[in-house]
């Protein structure tokens, strides 16, 4: 069994293809998908159908990032709806029609995601932790949030190697206590996966 982490998609399909025809899969691996999966891209709604289809497939992990929590915190609670708005919620209604029309099952599918999943020492995450917090103490917000703080921090959770999205870099983001796999898909730059086992890095232009 291979475990494989893919960065943030936000709503870019036909990235998210063509990675997923690159990545040597058996029946067997995991795959565990760092968040953002909605908003600034041409589908998000095509990213959903594909998620939900692949997790009949594989075995996987869908941690939420702050874009699936300002998603649900407008659709269901109607909170924060501007900023959601002012972080690319246009083109996520634009590929459903209308708020009205996103299905149940993708509303479900955006709520049932995780906030962080461990996997031996491997703690996979959204944005990273607030440093020196125990994790049981970690916000939610921080968890789907944070950036600078934890990004330049050393050891900011001692005993694990934290996999984390977010926070987009022109290359992976290889560091001995974390690893970043957000390389900027929607912004052109690549969409990256990366096998736990051997550390390597999968990538697909996005331009």
């Amino acid at each position: 069994m291979a475990v494989y982490a893919i960065g943030d998609v936000h709503g870019c399909l036909d990235s998210l293809e063509k990675l997923f025809n690159i990545l040597p899969l058996s029946s067997e691996d995991e795959l565990i998908f760092l968040g953002d999966y909605i908003d600034r891209g041409p589908d998000s709604k095509g990213v959903i159908n594909f998620l939900i289809s692949l997790s009949k497939e594989y075995r996987c992990i869908f941690i939420r990032g702050n874009h699936e929590e300002m998603f649900l915190n407008a659709v269901l609670h109607g909170k924060d709806v501007e900023l959601w708005y002012y972080n690319g919620a246009f083109a996520t209604v634009r590929s459903y029609g209308s708020i009205a029309s996103i299905p149940g099952d993708h509303i479900d599918f955006i709520s049932s995601t995780i906030y962080y999943h461990i996997l031996g020492n491997f703690l996979f995450v959204h944005a990273g932790v607030k440093p020196g917090i125990p994790l049981e103490d970690q916000s939610e917000f921080d968890l789907t949030w944070i950036r600078d703080e934890f990004i330049y921090s050393s050891d900011p959770l001692p005993g694990f190697k934290i996999i984390f999205g977010h926070t987009p870099f022109e290359k992976p983001l290889v560091m001995k206590d974390k690893i970043g796999i957000d390389t900027g898909c929607v912004y052109g730059g690549k969409l990256t996966a990366l096998k736990i086992e051997n550390m390597r890095f999968y990538q697909v232009e996005c331009r």
